[in-house]
């Protein structure tokens, strides 16, 4: 009788591994690529595909395929195809629409304190609003977006804004009086340009063409890929180096959407988004100079402000900070200035 015994052991004893794979996966432990469901976001853009937006996208999309297997994928729509900043992230915010690319200034109305980065002069160049936007203080605005319905992967740019016009170059702070100015809907730009004399147009962007064509409107403001990208250098002569703001763009993903992914998903959107940051950044920068270099052989009339004129501009823009500290919220204001000061070792 003892040999059938050792007989049911031995057979046993090889059983055991799959035995406790079983009961592994029965208890919640699975293989990785059970982490991941196909999937296929479409994300929203206001500009083309030429733009660094579009290097962004084709990294992070790069970076999402490999880290899911291939489930998980990104499909882009360009030049407003989905609707302006403002119609798409509502479509984010509401879950018909996974994701939008937009700058800070049209998410005002919804986030109140993010306001502060439409403020006039207030970055001196990339390195300053790099650090500031990976720190603390974007950290600080990240975690207010959960609350109206979206989670901001990464801080992309559009980067510094300039201003273009048909009717005369701009070298003085006296020149922007009376140029109708196109300007983002939002009420700090609008009370900006205004301040400085000028008749302030709210449009969305994907509008900004036709009237420029049309003379609805005299001139716009934007960074220099937006201007080349959108070929307003047909339908503007004048363009003035004034550097007046600078735009961050998010990277803002629907958080009804987000709840229902699996904590491996959500990871890997945030890694991506990072990549994507990474290559945005660096070519929105090289094609910057490259688009400025374009705009000159194209015909537009190209010049500086000089450093005591901008200072005369920033002078007067002062007033801009305290008129909109209480829309803004003194706490959001105290921050950036705060971290800026610290970042400039002052």
């Amino acid at each position: 009788m003892s040999k059938p015994v050792e007989t049911s052991k031995a057979i046993i004893k090889p059983l055991l591994p799959a035995t406790l794979f079983a009961v592994a996966l029965f208890a919640g432990v699975q293989p990785a690529s059970a982490q991941f469901q196909d999937r296929n976001f479409r994300v929203s853009n206001g500009v083309s595909k030429e733009h660094p937006m579009g290097n962004g996208l084709a990294a992070m999309g790069a970076c999402t395929l490999q880290k899911s297997g291939g489930k998980m994928k990104m499909q882009s729509f360009w030049d407003g195809a989905l609707g302006n900043d403002l119609t798409a992230t509502q479509s984010v915010r509401t879950g018909s629409l996974d994701m939008v690319l937009t700058s800070t200034a049209p998410l005002t109305a919804i986030i109140p304190a993010l306001g502060v980065f439409d403020l006039p002069f207030l970055f001196n160049d990339e390195k300053e609003a790099d650090q500031l936007l990976d720190g603390k203080a974007g950290a600080w605005f990240s975690d207010k977006l959960p609350a109206v319905g979206v989670v901001n992967l990464s801080w992309w740019e559009n980067g510094f804004r300039h201003t273009t016009n048909s009717r005369r170059p701009i070298t003085k702070a006296e020149d922007f009086q009376g140029v109708k100015m196109r300007v983002m809907q939002n009420t700090i730009f609008i009370d900006t340009f205004k301040e400085l004399g000028s008749n302030a147009v709210p449009l969305a962007f994907s509008e900004v063409y036709s009237a420029l064509e049309t003379k609805t409107v005299d001139g716009q403001e934007n960074p220099y890929n937006n201007i080349e990208n959108m070929k307003f250098y047909e339908v503007q002569k004048y363009l003035t180096l004034t550097k007046h703001a600078y735009s961050p763009t998010l990277v803002l993903f629907s958080k009804k959407i987000w709840d229902g992914l699996s904590p491996a998903e959500q990871g890997v959107l945030k890694d991506c988004a990072a990549v994507g940051q990474t290559e945005q950044r660096k070519v929105n920068r090289m094609k910057s100079d490259e688009s400025l270099a374009n705009l000159k052989a194209s015909g537009m009339q190209v010049n500086e402000i000089s450093p005591a004129e901008t200072l005369r501009v920033r002078d007067k823009l002062k007033v801009i900070y305290e008129r909109h500290s209480g829309s803004i919220g003194r706490e959001a204001l105290d921050l950036v200035l705060g971290e800026l000061k610290r970042v400039r070792g002052s």
